[in-house]
């Protein structure tokens, strides 16, 4: 999908399985074709000349459908590939998948580095067709046995996350950092993470209850600080690194221990990082001193029965301690809002824009809840009789961009858009908010990239709107 922002992702989980391979001592190639603009010609060029053993694609809930397609075509190329499709939505959707795209061979199922390592090992094994009871060894796989769909057992989730290399090396290796953006960061930038998993049980954020779970994962602070340093040195005129962490803040301890280690490695890059609402005023400062720049924050909603309803698991007294401290320390805030939710009213949103303008952080966004295959918030809805796409090309609007999947017992799917699109209008079209702006870019004139970069996309759907 194309955001409103001009946002795109590192594609850090492929980047870990794809350091995992390599290190076994396996020839990868690895292309993000979105990024680079690669058209899907080439992509089945590459297949063709190169006849690889094992492929590898990346999905999602909009894309599954092309991305069947888009196996097929490259299966037509080499028949010999056994082609594995890995990602969220098809962890959570596993035998639909594999019923539904005939050209893909099996599902790497939640966390799978390993379970593509292993995979690859029972391949290299030989053999035209791979070995029905090895492919059984392989935990975290679902494959195709003639007509019938095995699922393998789960695999665990990784403990020893330093074990895992570093994605930065792979990012060197094979991609174009420049290719990536986060409206939040400071452009160019490396995302990487520190741990996996999250505690909290937001019932709709959808990689703690499908891919990484949630439980609370943590690499050494040495192997954290050791990559931040090669960051450093390894990427001239990088600007920021993005701790894409679910929650980096969760512990409190470990973040003032990596905090602490920062600055006594003397590394003076800037980083940002998502966040909640519950780090106190000590922390803030100590993290801004080690470089946080900003802080992603998900306020989500201005009624409190909103959040009780989605098990957000906070207060709204705290979101204004939390802007004060955060604005005292002097460490930026994204806001994160959406609508949607179950029992939600006109009254209800309006409380949220309300918020958001009262909050004042340095950026929003305002969506409609997007609920993932896999995610108790998903079941509610289908329940419900909630969900409006008919399929999963629903997913995208005609111009690329993310659609409301979602009503409530309250509004349509096209009035949630609306009230997302009014949202935007009156945060952003504030002079107040405007003078803001300039006076930021003239006082930090490092700004002045990433503003102009996310103002050139988002613009037009400020003053245009949305269509559903």
């Amino acid at each position: 999908a194309v955001t409103k922002s001009g946002t795109l992702y590192f594609p850090i989980w492929m980047a870990s399985a794809v350091g995992v391979l390599e290190k076994e001592g396996f020839d990868v190639v690895f292309t993000d074709a979105p990024a680079r603009g690669v058209e899907l010609d080439r992509v089945l060029e590459m297949a063709r000349e190169r006849q690889p053993r094992l492929i590898v694609m990346d999905t999602s809930t909009p894309s599954v459908d092309n991305d069947a397609g888009v196996a097929e075509q490259i299966k037509a190329v080499a028949p010999k590939a056994y082609i594995v499709f890995v990602g969220t939505h098809v962890s959570a959707l596993a035998e639909e998948t594999l019923k539904m795209a005939p050209a893909v061979d099996a599902i790497a199922r939640r966390e799978y580095d390993y379970t593509i390592r292993d995979l690859a090992r029972v391949l290299a094994g030989g053999g035209a067709a791979p070995d029905a009871a090895k492919l059984r060894s392989v935990a975290g796989l679902s494959f195709r046995d003639g007509r019938a769909v095995i699922h393998n057992p789960d695999r665990p989730y990784i403990e020893d996350l330093d074990e895992l290399p570093w994605v930065s090396k792979v990012y060197k290796k094979h991609l174009e950092i420049g290719d990536y953006f986060n409206q939040n960061a400071l452009y160019p930038m490396v995302t990487m993470v520190t741990s996996r998993g999250c505690p909290f049980r937001c019932s709709f954020c959808v990689y703690p209850q499908v891919l990484s779970g949630r439980r609370y994962r943590l690499r050494s602070i040495a192997s954290v600080v050791d990559e931040m340093e090669y960051i450093a040195k390894e990427f001239p005129g990088i600007r920021s690194i993005f701790f894409e962490d679910d929650t980096l803040t969760a512990n409190k301890k470990r973040c003032l221990e990596l905090a602490d280690a920062i600055k006594q490695r003397g590394l003076k890059i800037p980083w940002q990082a998502n966040s909640r609402i519950e780090i106190d005023y000590e922390t803030l400062c100590r993290i801004k001193e080690a470089g946080c720049r900003e802080l992603c924050v998900g306020f989500e909603s201005g009624s409190q029965k909103t959040l009780e309803t989605m098990r957000k698991g906070t207060k709204m007294e705290r979101m204004f301690a939390f802007m004060k401290d955060a604005r005292k320390a002097g460490v930026l805030v994204h806001g994160c809002y959406m609508v949607g939710f179950p029992g939600e009213t006109r009254e209800d949103i309006e409380q949220t824009i309300q918020l958001s303008l009262q909050l004042n952080p340095d950026t929003a966004q305002f969506y409609p809840v997007m609920v993932y295959p896999g995610t108790e918030a998903y079941d509610e809805y289908k329940t419900r009789g909630w969900l409006t796409a008919p399929s999963y090309k629903d997913w995208l609007t005609p111009e690329g961009l993310h659609n409301c999947v979602v009503r409530n017992e309250h509004f349509t799917s096209a009035e949630l858009v609306r009230f997302c699109d009014e949202a935007r209008r009156r945060f952003y079209l504030r002079p107040r908010y405007c003078f803001y702006k300039v006076g930021q870019v003239m006082r930090h004139p490092g700004e002045l990239i990433r503003t102009a970069k996310a103002a050139g996309v988002f613009f037009k759907y400020l003053i245009q709107g949305s269509k559903v």
